[in-house]
This record gives structure tokens, sequence and C-alpha cells, in this order.
């Protein structure tokens, strides 16, 4: 979706107040969120919007916080990835209130608040296609270690929904032998994993939510000395690192960056011309990175 060139005149045109969007982050601690942030305020800059940027650190009290203090300050469109998606629930009813539009990028809102845009990579293709990595490299059998992420995130949902399908209705000589959620985050990822791999004396593959969580799984993996394939989610650098090192096994490629533009392209759109009637989904594209040299 690009924003048409009537667009970029009608928001030039209004006025010697600039209008305001504002993003609140679940963390800009992880690398992914980061480079969504980047996206958008490169896409801000150029629609000549201001951007309002705040952390959330992965705590729902400082993502409701935020969000009310962006409201107050006359933001015209809200953008929310949120820490938790149902949590964040009365935050954004609370913005619906206030007539300010929002926009959910990346994770979705729970129900009962209203959402203009829900743009988003699919999940549940994403988590599918890790598990149809798996199950081919593994011969179709095996026992398959899960890390989750943060429980209620509509991502960790989505991605466990469909790696856990495929492998159920195409693989079922495989077994999950553990599943546990660490955080999206990769200290998580290596202590969760270190007593994963104490308790399961056979382990085929890892299966981690995001890169983080799999690239502290790999490093518990390969301090143990054990042959271990991991599988992460997002593509971060380091992610694609490791899989061309033949370190990790394939990660999930998102684009962070367009999802950030393509919410701040959406919040153009609705300066402009209002809201949608109803929520309209965006979908942004993924492919399997992986490195065939190493196999």
């Amino acid at each position: 979706m690009r924003v048409l060139a009537f667009t970029f005149a009608l928001l030039l045109f209004a006025g010697a107040a600039a209008q305001s969007i504002g993003l609140s982050v679940s963390t800009l601690d992880n690398p992914f969120f980061v480079t969504l942030r980047d996206g958008a305020q490169a896409m801000a800059d150029e629609l000549g919007l201001e951007l309002l940027v705040t952390d959330a650190r992965d705590s729902v009290s400082t993502q409701i916080s935020d969000i009310e203090d962006l409201v107050q300050r006359g933001i015209d469109v809200l953008i929310v990835n949120p820490t938790d998606s149902d949590a964040v629930v009365p935050a954004v009813m609370a913005a619906n209130a206030a007539g300010v539009p929002v926009i959910a990028v990346d994770r979705g809102v729970g129900a009962g608040a209203e959402v203009a845009y829900f743009i988003a990579s699919d999940n549940v293709a994403g988590g599918s296609a890790a598990g149809e990595f798996i199950c081919e490299m593994i011969g179709g059998s095996g026992p398959v270690v899960e890390l989750e992420g943060i429980p209620g995130v509509s991502a960790t949902r989505e991605r466990g929904l469909g790696f856990n399908t495929f492998v159920s209705e195409n693989c079922p000589g495989i077994e999950i032998v553990a599943r546990q959620t660490a955080n999206f985050n990769r200290a998580e990822g290596l202590s969760v994993m270190e007593n994963i791999l104490v308790a399961q004396p056979e382990i085929e593959a890892v299966f981690a939510h995001n890169d983080e969580m799999a690239l502290g799984a790999l490093q518990a993996v390969e301090e143990s000395g054990r042959d271990i394939l991991v599988v992460g989610f997002d593509a971060t650098d380091d992610a694609v690192a490791a899989v061309e090192a033949c370190r990790m096994g394939a990660t999930v490629a998102q684009l962070p960056a367009q999802l950030g533009a393509q919410a701040v392209e959406a919040a153009a759109e609705i300066i402009a011309n209002g809201a949608p009637a109803e929520t309209v989904n965006v979908a942004v594209s993924l492919e399997l990175v992986t490195n065939p040299d190493c196999y």
C-alpha cells in the first residue's frame, strides 16, 4: 500500500501545526523492533510527519502509561506494537474514546478495541514454513523442542499454531518433548535451553518463535557439544550470519523496516482521509532463509 500523491499534498497543506503519530513499541532491546522503528521514522520523515516513539521495555504497565501520555500529547494517530495483545486493550479503548485512530503493527490487539489497520507478517505461514523445514531436515521424526514467545502475544499464538499444525498433520513421527516460553529474550533462551538439554538426552531440533531466543538456544547447544538443528524467526542480522556460517539451520525472514514504513503510510492515509469503516489487514511477505551449502 502506497499513499497516493494527493495525500502528500494534503499533508503539506495542513497548516503550521505538523500532524503527529505516536508509536508505542513493545521493546527496543530487540533489534527487530529497532529496525521497525527506523523504518517508521524514515517514512515519517519522507511524509513530513512528526513521530513520537515510546519504549515499553516489555512492560504492560509501562506501555499503558506510554499510550495514555501519547494521547494526552494530542497525537493524530496511534501505532501500537503490543507487549501483550489482550492486556493493551483498555489503553487502546481509551485512545478510541479520545478519538485517536489506532494501528496495530506486528502484533494484534485483543477483542473489544477498535483498530483501523493491522499490519503484520503472516505468522501462521511462517511457523508452518519452520515446521516444514525441520520435518524435512530430521527425516520426519524425532524429539523436537519449541521455545515460545511472550504468552498472550498474537505472534506467539500464531507462530506456534502454524508450526504445530504443520507438524501434527504432516510429520506424526515428531514429538515435542519440551515446550517452554523464553519471552522472546536471548538470555532466557540460553537459560531455558540449558535446562532442557539437561532434562532431554535426545533432541533433534529446536524451533524458537524469534531469533533472540534461537540465538540463546544456539549458544546453549554449542556449549553442550551436541548436534541439534536450531530454527528461528525474524531474520535479524545475527541470525542470518549464524545461518550463513552453518551454525543455525534457518530463520523465517520478516521485513521489520517495511512493517514500520507501512504503518506510518497507513497513519498518513487516516490523517488525510479518515479511518476505514472496518479493520484493514495488511500482510507483509516473508521467506525462509537457509544455506543449502550446510546440508
